[in-house]
């Protein structure tokens, strides 16, 4: 998880200057109305919403590959009719889509196989559950003009159990099979292919070049569906970042209530992994809030998950109590910022994080659930302008000591896998080193930025495991910004 990053802005209020992401050539995702059922249940009967969200090429040439995707398939269902489909007992569970495409130019059609992974999901205590698949798929070549339509027919999803080793090996929990309800069409994309010529296609050409053949080609006449590009031979490397080193420090966290000694375990082979994280963060004296880690270019934290707990039995003398630690690190690059000082006067500046290690604990004190994140941080400002006017602050402007940063979730933090939102707010100390040639800087920045109150939120995503990554959340997926999304 990225708490680093969101403790490192909270230094210096501000709004992080951040870049706008390329259009989407997608019309959106579609959403088409289904009912799934296990192989064995005869006919499907739990209601589900499927979406699919694919980039789709408005325009494409005869012989020339039209590539679909990436695509993203979710697959929603109730959390009450999706544990009916899987053992009792089941609490995470990973899962392999396959779907049936219907493509269809001229009055021909055939069929492109689409499938699709989904790494480790909860099954929530109540709430809608939703699989979110994602992919390459194959490309298709056309031999002839016209409209090329692309629908879903069919979709089958295998689950299998998150803790029982690698996904492709792990043995299927169950099989779901889902068919679109009447009515539905299942149109998702639609391409445009021309003979090049730049003229509008005129029905289906009397004669027309088949495409090449190739391995693995699925053709009927004019159509062929060929694999996916094939992957680099080396493993793709989902978490470009170092293992974190340092010690875990769990004191933050809620400690055992007075009784038998707990047992802690060392987790001298943890696996690492990495994961986003966007947070907001306010800054009392400027009254106002700023993004954290810029979505459209995150850095990542590394993360060693469990790599101690702390356990005492149900029966101990001062009840139970579990606590996992694990130990987490990120490198923020320098970020440009922009705040008003007391109110009026516009600042602009540079600021360099500078964060020790961190701990990411969470557990159970009996019944309760906790969650805490810790570690300690300075924050150095150069490259200040004051009202488009370079400051001089030297190359030590910085605050005078290292400060704590404490977050805490409770049961909204899951746990390093899945993640979850955080909070806590953090204290800013007075700034010192700041000015040149004997001019004393450091008061303009500590009556501006220094001093207590300072909320953060936070929200990290799911970890990826490079080492398994079909059974974790690879590549890395994008953390969702605290409130913005829609509230039910």
């Amino acid at each position: 998880m990225r708490v680093a990053s969101v403790a490192g802005l909270a230094l210096l209020a501000g709004l992080l200057s951040g870049g706008g992401s390329a259009a989407d050539e997608s019309t959106g995702p579609v959403s088409l109305a289904a009912a799934c059922g296990t192989e064995d249940s005869g006919t499907p009967n739990v209601a589900a919403t499927v979406g699919v969200a694919v980039d789709v090429p408005a325009t494409g040439e005869v012989d020339r590959p039209v590539q679909p995707g990436p695509v993203t398939l979710t697959v929603t269902l109730p959390r009450a009719d999706l544990a009916r489909l899987v053992p009792e007992g089941t609490e995470a569970f990973v899962s392999r889509a396959a779907l049936k495409v219907k493509v269809a130019q001229n009055g021909e059609s055939t069929e492109a196989p689409w499938e699709l992974y989904a790494p480790s999901t909860r099954l929530p205590a109540d709430g809608d559950v939703s699989l979110v698949h994602s992919g390459e798929v194959p490309y298709v070549t056309l031999g002839a003009a016209g409209d090329v339509d692309f629908s879903v027919e069919e979709l089958t999803i295998e689950l299998r159990s998150a803790t029982a080793g690698p996904e492709k090996t792990a043995p299927p929990l169950t099989t779901v099979t889902c068919r679109l309800k009447e009515g539905e069409n299942g149109h998702i994309a639609t391409t445009r292919v021309t003979d090049g010529s730049g003229t509008e296609p005129s029905g289906t050409p009397e004669t027309s070049t088949p495409p090449a053949g190739g391995s693995g080609r699925a053709e009927e006449k004019d159509i062929a569906v060929e694999p996916a590009a094939a992957e680099d031979d080396e493993d793709p490397d989902y978490c470009p970042v170092e293992p974190p080193v340092g010690v875990e420090d769990g004191s933050e966290a809620p400690q055992p209530p007075p009784g038998d000694a707990p047992r802690v375990v060392e987790n001298t082979d943890p696996q690492f992994a990495c994961a986003n994280v966007v947070g907001l963060a306010n800054v009392e004296k400027l009254n106002g809030a700023m993004i954290i880690n810029d979505p459209a270019h995150p850095a990542l934290i590394s993360v060693k998950p469990a790599t101690r707990i702390t356990i005492r039995g149900f029966d101990a003398v001062g009840g139970y109590y579990i606590r996992f630690d694990s130990l987490a690190k990120i490198d923020l690059p320098d970020a440009d910022s922009t705040f008003l000082a007391f109110g009026f006067q516009p600042v602009t500046a540079k600021v360099s994080f500078e964060a020790g290690p961190m701990t990411i604990s969470f557990g159970n004190v009996g019944d309760t659930v906790f969650s805490t994140a810790y570690f300690k941080q300075s924050l150095r400002l150069h490259d200040v302008k004051i009202n488009g006017t370079p400051l001089d602050v030297g190359s030590d402007c910085r605050t005078e000591k290292p400060f704590k940063v404490v977050l805490n979730g409770g049961a909204a933090y899951t746990n390093v896998g899945v993640g979850g939102r955080l909070d806590g707010e953090v204290t800013i100390p007075p700034f010192t080193g700041c000015g040149t040639g004997g001019e004393n800087l450091n008061p303009l920045f500590t009556a501006a930025i220094s001093g207590p109150g300072n909320r953060i939120v936070m929200d990290q995503a799911s970890t990826c495991i490079p080492t398994n990554p079909e059974a974790s959340y690879c590549p890395p997926p994008p953390a969702e910004l605290p409130g913005t999304k829609p509230k039910p």
